[in-house]
């Protein structure tokens, strides 16, 4: 086992649960705006129209084919659409109420804070994400996860997106490390296995489903407690 220092951690689906969070925001949202009267959609035909957008725009915006402006504007009318209701309907604030709340959400993955806990006794932890500052910091507080953490680096704030190399050198540089110190922890096979791979960085892909990844990771787990096996 080499000597690691630096645990880097991703946060959406790794750390902060946002499936559960986003699902919560939704909920209270398609109420708030009384969604049910714009059409026929249900709220499950809603969130699912959501999730299936959202995933498309975050696989788009990793690749750098749209940036945080872009993600932002098109992302409900493209959820509209897909749900079948008209665009002219959307609430105005309905964006900027989503992003509001989400952030403001506090469930973590089963066994996170434990887990950081017991990891911040030996290591100095740090979060690489490719969220945007303002809500990141902000879901970072309200889960009261941002105690744990030494560096957080984001898209924004590196000016490069994971899988892109530069990220993580640039992250390496804010924490003054080397790559063999470091261990990448993430769900996404891409942005946080291959980019860390690519970085020479160690990797673990937190694997909760137990997909079949494109990717091969220095480990691999499907519970964040599988950590205390090799760390």
């Amino acid at each position: 086992m080499k000597p690691y220092r630096h645990l880097l951690f991703d946060l959406d689906h790794t750390l902060w649960d946002y499936d559960s969070n986003v699902r919560d925001s939704l909920t209270e949202l398609y109420a708030q705006h009384r969604l049910a009267e714009l059409g026929t959609a249900t709220f499950e035909a809603f969130f699912e129209a959501f999730q299936a957008t959202n995933l498309e725009l975050w696989d788009q915006f990793n690749r750098g084919q749209v940036d945080r402006d872009q993600l932002r504007a098109i992302r409900f009318p493209k959820v509209f659409t897909r749900a079948q209701l008209s665009e002219a309907l959307i609430p105005r604030s309905l964006e900027d109420d989503f992003i509001r709340l989400t952030s403001s959400k506090a469930k973590v993955m089963d066994q996170a804070v434990e887990m950081l806990h017991y990891l911040g006794e030996t290591y100095d932890l740090h979060i690489v994400t490719n969220g945007f500052n303002e809500s990141q910091y902000a879901k970072l507080k309200a889960s009261g996860l941002d105690k744990h953490f030494k560096v957080v680096v984001t898209s924004e704030s590196s000016g490069f997106r994971k899988p892109d190399q530069r990220i993580f050198a640039h992250t390496l540089q804010e924490i003054g490390t080397l790559p063999n110190e470091c261990l990448m922890i993430g769900d996404n096979p891409t942005s946080d296995i291959l980019g860390a791979k690519n970085a020479s960085i160690d990797q673990v892909h937190f694997n909760p489903r137990g997909l079949k990844s494109p990717v091969p990771a220095t480990f691999t787990i499907r519970h964040l407690s599988e950590l205390k096996t090799f760390l």
